[in-house]
């Protein structure tokens, strides 16, 4: 019987500059050839093939931290949308606190993404802008607003300011919505991710699985910050990163001694002769 593995991308399976090395890659395709290979990420459709254009992917993605469920070849399996009018709320709310977020959104039912950003950024929002500067689904907006389908709404800032700006979205909205807030490593600042209740990395381990057919006690799970603990809970097999924060150490079943830039998911799929 096949087995499953699923993996998180950043931090976990992509090395620290966005690549992935040529023995990752064969380590990968080598074992889609006989199990069910896939990812879970908060990344959008679009950034995640880009990453993964040599990769095999042959059962669904999770994306967008659970709001999109997805086939590489562009089928939707499932989504959890925020609406307009909520969206436009949450958006009102954050203007309070001198602050507006990154809305990504679906555009068309071909999974073409939009990418909305306000004209007023702060410097942490203007230096992940550089980073999408070559993708063709961003869009400046005086008077940012949501769109009919949001996948998630995100605030990107200092701590102080965004533990504040959840506290009273977390008062207005209760459990209707999700709300994550964390480091983000690569500019060194914080995020706050506002999403549809059920969209996390749970629900979608669960969605792929009755989709695809695969027995969970069979899956194995890679995963190196918080938002990866619902996949370590439902997998047969948790699999922490040398370089996971301490928490998700705690919760896996395997600590790897080797990090998402020593290749550590594909040694490890090495280390599974007989698997």
């Amino acid at each position: 019987m096949k087995k499953t593995f699923i993996t998180d991308l950043d931090h976990t399976f992509l090395r620290t500059d966005l690549s992935l090395s040529t023995f990752t890659q064969k380590q990968w395709n080598e074992k889609s050839k006989d199990n069910f290979l896939s990812v879970a990420t908060a990344r959008t459709y679009k950034k995640t093939e880009q990453f993964l254009k040599n990769i095999h992917i042959n059962i669904p993605m999770i994306l967008l931290d659970g709001a999109l469920i997805a086939t590489m070849d562009k089928k939707i399996i499932d989504t959890k949308f925020i609406n307009k009018d909520i969206a436009d709320s949450i958006i009102d709310e954050g203007a309070k606190f001198g602050i507006y977020p990154f809305v990504l959104a679906l555009g068309d039912k071909n999974l073409n993404e939009v990418f909305l950003y306000s004209s007023t950024l702060n410097k942490h929002q203007a230096e992940v802008l550089k980073r999408y500067s070559k993708d063709d689904n961003l869009v400046e907006s005086k008077n940012i607003r949501g769109m009919d389908d949001n996948f998630k709404i995100v605030y990107m800032g200092e701590e102080v300011l965004l533990r504040a700006l959840a506290l009273e979205l977390e008062k207005i909205f209760g459990n209707s919505l999700k709300f994550i807030l964390a480091p983000e490593a690569y500019v060194g600042c914080y995020f706050l991710t506002v999403l549809h209740k059920d969209a996390d990395k749970s629900h979608g381990i669960i969605t792929v699985s009755e989709y695809s057919g695969f027995d969970l006690k069979r899956l194995t799970v890679f995963g190196d910050n918080f938002n990866d603990l619902g996949m370590f809970e439902l997998a047969g097999t948790s699999v922490a990163m040398a370089n996971a924060q301490e928490g998700v150490k705690q919760k896996a079943d395997i600590i790897l001694p080797h990090t998402n830039d020593e290749d550590g998911v594909a040694k490890y799929l090495e280390s599974l002769k007989n698997g």
